[in-house]
């Protein structure tokens, strides 16, 4: 046989260290997670990590309340993985955290879905007795609490779920009637008449929050008011005040009109031109042989002149304005004055004459400089009028339609439809039609511009004035001051996060209304009052109200009902004197009390504060921007109003998640990301990476290119922490050395490592967790992978043998950091990929327990380090600098790898006396490094041969294959 030992060279494979571990590559993480998930619920890991941190210092994140309604979308997703990010680094911070999830269960999203039932079954909810009805509600409201449970729990958020918080509980809707309660012994409720949103679809009141605005066209018109009495102004009499409005359907309830006392008014005659007019037959319409020749009256304005001229052409061609005698006087001329509504003829309330009234809100920037005053269906007119003994009317019913008796468009009218319905308001519709039968129709045309909406029909909504519940903003409480500023002061004494939320609260709290907390609807928690017949004012008896809480408590909102009264009376109150209330509250109302029956009712011990405990309950608040002017400011007007501050510490809001191309997210553009189908193809922690990563402060973005790059930035995290599970195989306590000992890389490493620990800690402070993701990505790809890991994986591989059976000291101090770097990494990653950090932990650590009960690393004791971070750095801007040299080289296939190059460079590019050749020669991963006086970097191909077993060329290896100096005495 021939003998092949002469000519094979020997294979040193077994005899250097290779990375071992069973961590895989590839994460399969929508098939792993489940069994972690599952794995967390068989552990109680919620409460057991409750139990270690029991005693130590308090962080409370109350959770904003999800609507119960529907499957979580993208915005819940990035909501709860903030949450979770929020009480995972608090609690890896040593602190107790707990989270308590909870949901929004009442109100009318619910109820209109219910509703929806019984139309398709064409049945009327109104005949549907309100108990069973409710108890549809409730039955609708727990089945999507339970879905958006399950579906949240998938995304690996840690909380308390056996035990959330639903503000349909009977417990909480009792604490919901004790606030309001509280309200009412303290005088802060009122019944008052007042213009609100109205939504005629919904029949009930609508919150600010629960309104957003649309473009739509609209018909604007002219409308002409004989002046019929003008005691400044005589002249004035017979002349018609012109006013423009955009809401024809207003103009059966004016009662009044308005002009500008500080405005000039200027008199014009309406004159038909026959060459101007393309149709002659316009001269045979009666309507406009009445208006010929007439005077009208309006601001003395080119450009509201102009506007009006071309809108009376429009409708009547060939008709325009001419001066009467240079008539032009201020708007004080007007006091007194009286006008007669165009549909006088109808008597009764439309004979009543229409007081002119000077209001500081009238304006020339569009229109006539005239207004006309409805109270029932303006703020301005509602205010003015009330100040001249005017009251509203009520004339539209809460179906959008007028009464039945009102004598214009009332019941008896063929023409009868609900107000916001474009035919009613159109210029051929009753209203225009019956003008321009008065002879009052001056135009009729389209107008375009923004109109608010119910967020929930997507149906127009009008500002209609009735009998609501108030809290006062202005009126003064117990302490002297008002709610307003109260609130004002909690909102300087409260952190935003970001800044910029300060000023968005505070500019809506200044100028807010007074709070309407009543809705005409039936799920939801009632407004339990008992009004005195003959006085209006409500009972506050606490004997009564404490029967009424108690009842809510046994039976819920069913509790409050007509049997009921006697009971909840008691014996010193007649039930014949008292009307019971039958609105519910808002349910920003709802909402704004979960403060009271969540953190301070004792049912969570969690979430209890030590006895004593005096201002804000929770740390922190954590909402959409949009919850400034929802949970945030309901949540503050509540506390402050029952506890003289805010319920919260800081508020901490997000942005909305666009598409990849920053536009809205809309089923029909077909450009939604649907978390679940997320979930399902690659894992939470993908999606908890991707929300972590953005700038979550402001709008941002999602698309299947940007998780594309977030898939990336997961691979190579997940690929450092395989790298250094596999390096540390086998790891000792044995082999670590002290830092003092470490050469000066791994001491700088260690700094490294300091400054990303200051940087996590800050940026946990600071709720930044952009800048958290991003640092700790940064250091593990370009401090580690990059550099670090890159030149000592040939002491790793190498420096151990026989010889020397735990290594080099220079790889006992390598393997050491890497176990210092690995107990850091760990940690901070955990909040962040919660699942591959548990992973990752149970394949070096299968029998210790759950990652997450970690707490923040102890690093090792580091002296003033400057001038060593100093000198690696200028050695780091080297060592880029040689690779870019040598990569042309690599690329042209000069050489296959830079430990083939020798490089010369300049001696005053490196630290003097610091680093010799051969540790050049390491750093750089090359051949051999020679120091002179070139200016610029040369490469050239080395000619030593090759070491059979760490493969770097060096001059003592006599031929390729044999062994180097090193290697022989690892294997002596």
């Amino acid at each position: 046989m021939t003998d092949q030992s002469a000519s094979t060279p020997p294979d040193y494979k077994d005899t250097v260290f290779l990375p071992q571990t069973d961590f895989p590559m590839k994460a399969g993480l929508a098939q792993k997670e489940p069994a972690i998930l599952a794995r967390w619920q068989e552990q109680d890991l919620y409460n057991t990590l409750r139990d270690a941190r029991r005693g130590r210092e308090k962080f409370i994140l109350h959770d904003g309340p999800p609507y119960a309604n529907g499957d979580m979308h993208i915005g819940h997703a990035l909501n709860h993985i903030l949450k979770d990010m929020v009480c995972r680094t608090q609690s890896l911070l040593g602190k107790d955290a707990p989270y308590v999830p909870g949901w929004d269960c009442h109100g009318l999203p619910i109820e209109w879905k219910i509703e929806e039932q019984y139309r398709k079954k064409k049945l009327n909810k109104d005949e549907v007795d309100p108990v069973a009805f409710r108890a549809e509600c409730r039955a609708y409201a727990q089945h999507w609490v339970d879905t958006q449970r399950e579906q949240l729990k998938r995304l690996g958020i840690l909380g308390d779920w056996d035990n959330p918080y639903l503000t349909m509980d009977f417990a909480a809707e009792a604490t919901i009637v004790q606030e309001l309660m509280k309200f009412a012994e303290s005088g802060q409720l009122y019944r008052g008449a007042k213009p609100v949103m109205w939504s005629p679809v919904e029949k009930t009141a609508l919150a600010e929050a629960e309104v957003e605005y649309a473009d739509v066209t609209s018909t604007q018109i002219d409308v002409a008011f004989e002046i019929v009495d003008a005691p400044n102004a005589p002249e004035l009499v017979g002349a018609y005040a012109v006013i423009w409005t955009t809401t024809p359907w207003t103009i059966p309830v004016n009662q009044a009109l308005a002009y500008g006392p500080e405005t000039n008014y200027r008199l014009f005659q309406i004159a038909v031109s026959v060459d101007a007019a393309p149709n002659i037959d316009v001269f045979e319409d009666a309507t406009f042989k009445a208006l010929n020749g007439h005077k009208v009256l309006i601001a003395d304005s080119d450009q509201l002149r102009s506007e009006f001229a071309a809108r009376l052409h429009q409708l009547w061609p060939g008709a325009g304005l001419v001066d009467v005698d240079d008539w032009s006087k201020n708007g004080l001329v007007l006091a007194g004055a009286t006008a007669r509504h165009p549909m006088h003829a109808l008597g009764g309330f439309f004979a009543k004459p229409r007081p002119f009234l000077p209001g500081d809100f009238v304006t020339t920037d569009a229109g006539t400089g005239l207004v006309h005053m409805s109270p029932d269906h303006g703020e301005d007119d509602f205010d003015l009028c009330k100040a001249n003994g005017i009251e509203p009317v009520f004339a539209v019913e809460g179906d959008g339609r007028y009464r039945d008796d009102w004598a214009w468009l009332g019941g008896a009218d063929e023409r009868r439809m609900s107000v916001i319905n474009p035919k009613f308001n159109a210029p051929d519709g009753p209203i225009c039609e019956d003008l321009r039968a008065a002879g009052a129709l001056l135009s009729a045309g389209s107008f375009q511009h923004s109109y608010p909406h119910s967020w929930r029909s997507k149906a127009r909504v009008i500002f209609r004035c009735t009998p609501q519940w108030f809290i006062p903003m202005d009126a003064p409480l117990a302490t002297g001051e008002t709610l307003r500023s109260t609130a004002m002061q909690a909102i300087s004494d409260t952190r935003w996060v970001p800044a910029k939320g300060e000023n968005r609260i505070r500019s809506m709290v200044e100028g807010r209304p007074d709070w309407v907390i009543s809705r005409q609807r039936a799920w939801g928690v009632p407004i339990t009052l008992f009004v005195n017949r003959k006085t209006g004012q409500y009972l506050s008896d606490p004997a009564v109200n404490a029967r009424i809480v108690a009842a809510i408590r046994e039976q819920g909102v069913d509790g409050w009902n007509e049997a009921a009264v006697p009971a909840l009376l008691g014996p010193d109150y007649d039930p014949a004197d008292y009307e019971r209330v039958t609105d519910i509250l808002d349910v920003w109302f709802d909402s704004g009390c979960t403060h009271a029956f969540v953190l301070e009712s004792g049912k969570w011990p969690d979430l209890t504060r030590p006895e004593g405990h005096v201002g804000p309950w929770a740390d922190l608040y954590l909402e959409g921007s949009d919850q400034h002017r929802g949970w945030f400011q309901s949540s503050l007007m509540e506390s402050c109003g029952t506890r003289g501050h805010a319920p919260y510490k800081a508020v901490l809001t997000h942005g909305f998640t666009m598409d990849a191309k920053g536009m809205k997210m809309s089923k029909s553009l077909g450009n939604t990301i649907d978390p679940l189908t997320l979930i399902k193809d690659s894992g939470a922690d993908i999606l908890r990476l991707w929300a972590l990563s953005v700038d979550f402060t402001e709008d941002h973005r999602i698309g299947k290119e940007i998780l594309a790059g977030v898939s990336d930035q997961y691979r190579k995290l997940r690929n450092t922490f395989r790298y250094m599970l596999g390096a540390l195989a086998g790891f000792e306590d044995s082999e670590k050395v002290a830092v003092e000992d470490m050469p000066e890389l791994e001491r700088y490493v260690l700094h490294l490592l300091a400054d990303l620990d200051a940087k996590l800690r800050q940026a946990v402070n600071d709720f930044d967790y952009n800048t958290y993701v991003r640092s700790l990505a940064d250091f593990a790809n370009n401090d580690l992978s990059a550099f670090f890991f890159d030149i000592r994986k040939d002491c790793l591989y190498c420096d151990i043998g026989p010889a020397h059976p735990l290594g080099t000291m220079k790889r006992r101090a390598y393997r050491t950091v890497l176990h210092v770097l690995f107990e850091a990494l760990i940690r901070y990653t955990a909040p962040v990929l919660v699942f591959t950090a548990e992973e990752v932990w149970g394949t070096r650590y299968p029998d210790t327990g759950s990652v997450h009960l970690l707490e923040w690393p102890e690093l090792p004791a580091l002296g003033d380090g400057s001038e060593l971070v100093s000198r690696w750095t200028q050695m780091r801007t080297l060592k880029e600098s040689v690779t870019g040299a040598i990569e042309p080289f690599r690329r042209d296939k000069v050489i296959r790898s830079s430990l083939e190059a020798e490089v010369g460079i300049a001696a005053d590019a490196v630290p003097e006396g610091q680093f010799s050749a051969a540790e050049l020669a390491e750093l750089f991963i090359t051949a051999d490094v020679s120091v002179a006086s070139a200016e610029m970097i040369e490469v050239t191909r080395t000619t030593h041969h090759k070491c059979g077993r760490c493969w770097r060329h060096l001059p003592e290896v006599t031929e390729d294959g044999a062994l180097c100096d090193r290697c022989s005495e690892m294997l002596a």
